[in-house]
């Protein structure tokens, strides 16, 4: 379609054509044609920046590799169907049960002992931590989850943070189930959020709000306080700050390592056998997240806890969390 002489036709099939008409014709002024033409010049320069922004290596560490079909055949597609049968009408009913029937054993005893020891905090905390520990080996287990757990475990010590890579909310379950842990974590609305204003807010665990300004200092002094404490549980910090697809890590920020204590580094990673445990929040909410994980056959994962670490004779923090980063990388990599 034509476009009038005061407009720019941009369905024109070919741009130097039309330069070349616009030219003989005199429809557009000096200015336009300008424009026109170092748009022309430009375009294969625009066309590398897109495409280097596509395949940028930050942008590939938050996208989801689908895996790739393999049931698309004659004899391989009804055993398929048997597997898909197996997992949503089999497995997943009875992992639904397993997961009620664990959340009426939890809240059956969290309830009281949380409100009838107010006064007895050590014991209440004790039996709170055991409670917890119990709630996420049901999850684990509505998951058949697979993990296997390499090096020594951790244990409560003043001045000491545990950092690991953040591929899923599930990470602070998976570790949850072996140490109990007080995490730093982005509040979450909805069911989430009230476990974590009731229930894990027993284990210290310590919340932000990204819209909220103060919300840094704030945190920033609570978790000073919560690592000079030797009752505390152990703090567990994702310096990532999202959730990251596995495959790669990106830059750790630098808050958990300028804290003047030991840190510890973890290395979580799952095996794509059976799912895909990377979860992407900005298309699937953490209901759904967990449905897809309770109808795949199993969870599959390594934790390492790996040698803790002090920042060096004239080491910045920056460089204190570059040099965590590649160590977590480089066992991710190693586990490939």
């Amino acid at each position: 379609m034509k476009s009038s002489k005061s407009e720019i036709d941009l369905d024109h099939p070919n741009v130097e054509e039309y330069l070349a008409e616009s030219r003989l014709d005199g429809s557009l002024g000096p200015d336009k044609k300008l424009l026109l033409c170092d748009l022309v010049d430009i375009s294969p320069a625009l066309n590398e920046a897109a495409s280097a922004i596509v395949d940028d290596s930050f942008t590939r560490c938050f996208k989801s590799n689908p895996p790739e079909p393999w049931n698309w055949n004659l004899y391989l597609f009804p055993l398929w169907c048997l597997g898909l049968f197996v997992r949503y009408l089999i497995l997943f009913p009875i992992r639904v049960v397993l997961l009620a029937a664990g959340w009426v054993i939890f809240l059956s005893l969290f309830i009281p002992v949380h409100f009838v020891l107010k006064n007895e905090n050590k014991i209440r905390q004790q039996l709170e931590r055991l409670l917890v520990e119990f709630m996420c080996s049901v999850f684990v287990a509505s998951w058949t989850g697979v993990i296997k757990y390499h090096g020594p475990r951790p244990c409560a010590r003043p001045r000491q943070v545990f950092v690991t890579n953040h591929t899923s909310m599930i990470d602070f379950i998976i570790l949850e189930q072996m140490t109990a842990f007080a995490v730093i974590m982005q509040k979450h609305p909805g069911w989430v959020g009230l476990l974590q204003t009731t229930v894990f807010k027993s284990l210290g665990c310590i919340w932000f709000n990204r819209t909220e300004a103060k919300d840094r200092i704030i945190v920033a002094e609570k978790i000073k306080q919560h690592i000079e404490g030797p009752d505390n549980n152990p703090l567990l910090i994702f310096p990532e700050g999202t959730c990251v697809n596995n495959h790669y890590t990106v830059m750790f920020k630098k808050g958990a390592f300028e804290l003047g204590c030991t840190i510890c580094p973890i290395a979580i990673k799952y095996n794509k056998i059976f799912v895909d445990a990377f979860w992407n929040s900005k298309k699937q909410s953490f209901t759904m997240h967990l449905v897809r994980l309770m109808t795949s056959w199993a969870v599959v994962c390594d934790v390492w806890y790996l040698e803790p670490q002090t920042l060096q004779p004239g080491e910045t923090p920056i460089e204190f969390a570059e040099r965590q980063q590649s160590f977590v990388e480089a066992m991710l990599r190693r586990l490939e």
